[in-house]
Order: C-alpha cells, then sequence, then structure tokens
C-alpha cells in the first residue's frame, strides 16, 4: 500500500481533472478536460484509467472500478465516432463498435498536429482496457474483443513495435489462446532487428521504454538488453545535470513519464531519489495542486490533464507495474 501523503497526493491530482464525488455515490459522469476534442484525449483518459485501478487496489474501495468503467464508456462513445458524433468510424458495426478504431482526440481536425489514429495511442488504451480486465475479472475489457489489430496510423514511433509486442502479448495472455500470435511474431520479429541500436536523449522516451521493457526484463534478451539501455541514458542524463536546468524549458508530463518508468523498471535507493527529484521539482513549481490548497499558477492550463495525471502515475505506477495486479 502506498504511504498516506503519496496517496493524498495522488487522489488530489484525479480529483482536481476529473472531479471525483467525494463520498462513496457510485453516480459519476465524466466532466470535459481543458485539452483534447470535446474534452476527451486517448493517452491522458487511458492514464486515468489505470490510475482509477490503482485507487481501487490502493483503497480497496470498488467505486474506483466503477469510475473507470465509465470512463472507458464515455471514450469510447466520443472517441470511437466522428467528430461531429453522427457515427461510428469507418470499419465499426453495431456488434464491434470500435472495431473502426478510436481517434486521438487532438483539436484540430487537420495539419501536422491534427487528429487522427496513432499506434501508441492506442496500445496504451488497450493495455489499459486489459488491466481492466484483469482487475474487473470481466473478459470484455479485453481490448483485442474491439480495437482491430492493424488501426490507421501515420507513421511508426520509435517505441511502436516494443509496444506493439508487450500490449498484444498481454492481450494473447489475458485471453487464453493464440488469436494474436501472428500479430505478436510480427512485433517480435521488429523488435529483434531495433533494440540493440536503442539510444535517446529524451526523457519521455526513455521513462516510457524502460517501462514497457520491464514487462519482459529478465525474461528475454531484448527486454534485458532494452531496459539496460534505458537505465544507462536516464543516468546520462542525471550526471549531465539536465534535471538541474530551469523548468521553463521543460514539459512537466514528460518529465512524469520519466519516473513512471524508473519506478516501474528500477530498484534502489539512488533511482527512488532521481525519481524523487523530477516530482519534486515540479511541486515546488506550482503546477500540481496541494492536498489542502487551491491549485496554484499553471503556464500551460491546457496541458494541466495530462500533466496531472501522469503526475499521478509518476507519484504511484501501480497499475502500470508488473506483478501489481
Amino acid at each position: 500500500m502506498a504511504s498516506t501523503p503519496t496517496l493524498e497526493k495522488f487522489t488530489c491530482a484525479m480529483q482536481h481533472i476529473y472531479k471525483l464525488p467525494t463520498d462513496d455515490t457510485y453516480t459519476w459522469t465524466s466532466p470535459a478536460m481543458s485539452e483534447g476534442h470535446r474534452g476527451r484525449y486517448l493517452w491522458t483518459d487511458a492514464f486515468a484509467v489505470l490510475n482509477f485501478i490503482t485507487l481501487a487496489r490502493e483503497t480497496a474501495n470498488p467505486i474506483y472500478l466503477s469510475h473507470a468503467r465509465t470512463l472507458v464508456s464515455t471514450v469510447h462513445g466520443i472517441l470511437g465516432r466522428t467528430r461531429d458524433g453522427s457515427a461510428q468510424l469507418p470499419g465499426a458495426t453495431p456488434s464491434s463498435p470500435l472495431k473502426g478504431g478510436l481517434r486521438i482526440g487532438k483539436e484540430d481536425e487537420a495539419g501536422s498536429d491534427g487528429d487522427g489514429q496513432y499506434r501508441h495511442y492506442l496500445t496504451i488504451w488497450m493495455f489499459a482496457l486489459n488491466r481492466l480486465s484483469v482487475v474487473a475479472g470481466e473478459s470484455k475489457f479485453n481490448a483485442k474483443r474491439y480495437i482491430r489489430a492493424s488501426p490507421p496510423v501515420r507513421s511508426e514511433g520509435n517505441l511502436d513495435p516494443v509496444d506493439g509486442y508487450v500490449v498484444y502479448s498481454l492481450l494473447q495472455e489475458t485471453a487464453g489462446d493464440e488469436s494474436l500470435k501472428e500479430k505478436v511474431g510480427e512485433y517480435r520479429r521488429i523488435l529483434e532487428t531495433k533494440w540493440r541500436r536503442y539510444g535517446s536523449a529524451d526523457p519521455l522516451d526513455l521513462g516510457m521504454t524502460l517501462w514497457t521493457a520491464h514487462w519482459f526484463d529478465g525474461r528475454k534478451e531484448w527486454g534485458t538488453g532494452l531496459a539496460e539501455r534505458a537505465r544507462r541514458d536516464l543516468s546520462a542524463l542525471f550526471s549531465e545535470g539536465y534535471f538541474d536546468t530551469s523548468t521553463r524549458r521543460r514539459l512537466a508530463f514528460r518529465e512524469f513519464g520519466t519516473a513512471l518508468g524508473i519506478r516501474a523498471g528500477t530498484t534502489g535507493e539512488e533511482w527512488e531519489r532521481m525519481a524523487g527529484k523530477i516530482t519534486n521539482a515540479w511541486e515546488r513549481e506550482g503546477l500540481v495542486p496541494e492536498p489542502t490548497g487551491d491549485m496554484m499558477k499553471n503556464r500551460m492550463e491546457k496541458l494541466l490533464p495530462i500533466s496531472l495525471v501522469m503526475y499521478a502515475t509518476a507519484l504511484l505506477p501501480g497499475a502500470f507495474k508488473k506483478g501489481y495486479l
């Protein structure tokens, strides 16, 4: 169980964005956030679903699983449909409403940062649904039943093959069948050619790489090797003083991804000190709420939802961690 101060900060961050009931009522409607199309952004809401699972486990209160289900339904009802809400996405059917995938929820419809479907957003959502399936004991949430294995994407990110292998392996394991064997094999062949060349100086990339790799660290050569490379490059960032520079040139949510990776994929006092250095720095900046006070100034209001939700996860990875459930 998390310490009381950590859990208070975690709960406060979630409360600030999702306006949770203060009593044990199960009647809750997820409010629109200040980011995302129609108040929904797939990455942020995926982290929130996982955070609700963590809260349910840490507090032994099933109300948080109810909130997770509500948020899932809300996201599917908005991002699983066209931007005007008039129809399901192409490829969806009444019996398979998300066979057309999910929009990620960018505010602009087109352009270099326009709305669309991206593999790493979909895989984090599938991971969230898979964890909800496991903790709730309800197979209907195992995401392979919803989202087709090859959604339309505009580009492949550095972590897409690794994310794909890990998440589809979990989906297959939970389902207890080999229906995704071919897809898992495709991802494995790609990552086997890429992991030995891995290197990065990007804090979010390193944190999410370490988180993804920790699922197979010690089990597969690529998992151990990739985790070691991520730790190596993270150590270099800290020793070079990256996290000692002014936060004015940095983004909070990216570094909370770093802290997530550290707390999920490492052990030891020195690594914990590094993760604490990140979260403590942003607490001092006033970019996260205090449990007993009002929200202080924030430079980028639009980024507040993703920042606070990932801050909570950085404090307590919970459902993100191998073996937690």
